[in-house]
């Protein structure tokens, strides 16, 4: 039976959270504050930690912190559960080591998925250093797919619309794989107008700054709708990737793929008719929002002329022209697209 052990302050969540974990067949210890939590963690050896963040005596990140120098509990999993819902504070726990950030109020099933998926990598990690298991001694990941497997037993992060996943001249510290959501990537020239530079959908790596230790993030990354993300840190990256070279050959080649593709986009910025920019930005939304045959996108207008790489006004005008033709059709933010053959065939 895996042994968890529990610190949060508030009684009622503190009992209701343990009960729930007791009847799905764990051992759990609580602690009232966070210097008790400290003090058991030492005394009970537990299997992973579910800690709040605002408590009496230490906080959350204190506690943490305070673990991390510790030989004996370095490497117990640590999940922050938590009231504290600002990007900043979650950002602020990762950046610390915790292996997970679930926000109150928590659904059940999103903690104990949590807690299982930590459980399982630490299994596997154990099994992998056992000398009468030699088979496993060494990682095998042969596909992007294992790699993807992989990924999502690390932190998963949740951003809404409008959110900032990193920016510009900021280190480069985490890569990141699409669970679910639209993320641009965009640069601001000289004049503050804003270049998206590509769009990433859900299944999709981004964050290639990652894999070059002390340099720093060359654009802007911004959910465009709410999105969930893995994430894992650049040395961790790193360590997989260098045991598993045909992984590594294949993820060179999707990003070297995204570099075409960003090269293809600016010559059609530079050379194409507005006309043909605008059908070919719709019709990339439409492809990176929805895996199917898409009838509808929800996009704003600033979005779509940062991809086209033309001014918000022309665009708009474009758009008009489009709707009397029939190509499209809008509804507020909304745009159907009712011809796609149509937008596809303009020069």
């Amino acid at each position: 039976m895996n042994k968890i052990l529990l610190i949060e302050d508030d009684v009622t969540v503190r009992e209701n959270t343990a009960e729930l974990l007791e009847l799905s067949g764990y051992e759990v210890i609580t602690a009232s504050n966070g210097k008790q939590g400290v003090e058991k963690a030492h005394e009970c050896n537990p299997d992973i930690i579910v800690c709040d963040i605002m408590m009496p005596e230490m906080d959350g990140y204190g506690v943490l912190q305070e673990l991390s120098k510790e030989l004996q509990t370095v490497n117990v999993p640590f999940i922050f559960l938590s009231a504290k819902t600002e990007h900043k504070d979650i950002r602020k726990g990762m950046d610390l080591g915790a292996d997970d950030y679930l926000t109150k109020p928590f659904e059940e099933e999103d903690l104990l998925s949590a807690l299982e998926s930590r459980l399982a990598k630490v299994a596997i990690l154990n099994s992998r250093n056992r000398n009468e298991q030699p088979k496993l001694a060494e990682p095998s990941l042969k596909t992007l797919g294992d790699l993807k497997s992989l990924m999502s037993t690390y932190a998963l992060e949740t951003f809404q619309a409008g959110d900032t996943i990193y920016e510009a001249g900021k280190q480069s510290n985490f890569f990141y794989l699409i669970k679910r959501g639209v993320i641009k990537a965009h640069r601001v020239d000289s004049r503050g107008k804003e270049l998206i530079t590509e769009l990433y959908k859900e299944d999709d790596f981004f964050g290639n700054a990652a894999f070059n230790t002390g340099e720093s993030y060359q654009e802007f990354a911004t959910a465009i709708e709410d999105s969930q993300l893995y994430t894992v840190s650049k040395e961790e990256l790193h360590k997989i990737l260098a045991s598993n070279g045909r992984v590594t050959l294949e993820l060179v080649e999707i990003l070297s793929n995204n570099l075409k593709g960003l090269k293809q986009q600016l010559m059609e910025m530079a050379y194409g008719s507005v006309r043909k920019k605008t059908a070919n930005t719709i019709l990339l939304f439409a492809e990176k929002i929805k895996k199917h045959p898409l009838k509808s996108i929800r996009i704003s207008r600033a979005d779509l002329a940062g991809v086209a790489g033309m001014a918000p006004e022309s665009l708009i005008r474009t758009l008009s022209d489009f709707k009397k033709e029939g190509l499209i059709e809008i509804e507020g933010r909304n745009i159907k697209l009712l011809d796609p053959q149509g937008l596809k065939s303009i020069s």
